[in-house]
């Protein structure tokens, strides 16, 4: 595990030993379910990031900015939870959750207990990001029975050769197979390098004969409607997209964009 893993990893786990009880009559929201077609956009909120700095100041239109991806039809929106580096909070998952009802919501945050999925499940998640090499075998194994039993999705990201053969061995399991045919668990690979935070440009493409037989993501340094493209070609069926879409004037159209791009080269 990377030294900025580790640091996300122990602050994490203060976070989550000061969660209260979580009752089943707090779990209350409606789980929305992925509709996933040829190539999709999993479409990134986010005020902060590490590697890139602010990416929007406090005024930031999290309402707005949720209703044009779901304008140009992101799969589903990534909200960061994260709040030492990515300036995030549960609130403004509950924000968008509010703002886009018929859209899931994924908590996308450095996860490490089970009760942080019953947390998310809470604010109105319909689905969580799980990073494997954060996780032993046992608490994964935890996390995914809690994903899975409240009807949610999961991406699971990996960064390198080992977490894709932790990907692929869980898909041994029929149950987890299943899952996987049906999109609600996902594999991702993330091509950013968590010691440098820099992005690897050659690690999707490197790592793509070692995917899982699962909806593969395409994590991080992913720009325009081009790179959704050579993604979809080397086997990737979704794209998650952040700065860029923070950044864009026309959010909406580079979710559509990137859809048609990645779509029309599955299909050719």
């Amino acid at each position: 595990m990377s030294d900025f893993l580790q640091q996300m990893a122990k602050l994490s786990a203060e976070r989550a030993s000061a969660v209260k009880n979580i009752r089943a009559s707090d779990l209350d929201k409606p789980v929305v379910s992925l509709q996933l077609d040829g190539f999709d956009i999993i479409a990134e909120i986010k005020g902060r990031s590490p590697a890139e700095g602010e990416l929007a100041g406090a005024d930031l239109d999290r309402v707005g900015q949720a209703r044009d991806y779901a304008r140009g039809g992101a799969a589903a929106i990534s909200v960061l939870t994260e709040p030492s580096r990515f300036d995030g909070a549960l609130e403004h998952l509950e924000e968008v959750v509010a703002a886009v009802p018929d859209t899931p919501v994924m908590r996308k945050d450095f996860l490490v207990e089970p009760v942080q999925v019953l947390e998310a499940r809470k604010a109105g998640a319909s689905g969580v990001l799980l990073i494997t090499a954060m996780l032993s075998d046992d608490k994964l194994r935890a996390m995914l029975d809690t994903v899975f039993e409240l009807g949610m999705f999961v991406l699971l990201e990996a960064f390198d050769e080992n977490d894709l053969e932790r990907s692929n061995a869980l898909l041994e399991n029929p149950a987890d197979n299943d899952r996987a045919a049906a999109g609600t668990l996902l594999a991702g690979v993330n091509s950013r390098n968590l010691r440098t935070l820099e992005v690897d440009g050659k690690r999707l493409e490197r790592l793509a004969p070692l995917l899982p037989n699962a909806r593969c993501v395409a994590e991080s340094g992913l720009k325009t409607a081009g790179d959704a493209a050579v993604v979809a070609g080397w086997g990737y069926s979704l794209a998650l997209v952040g700065s860029a879409l923070m950044r864009s004037d026309d959010p909406a159209g580079l979710v559509r964009d990137m859809r048609a791009a990645g779509g029309a080269r599955v299909a050719a």
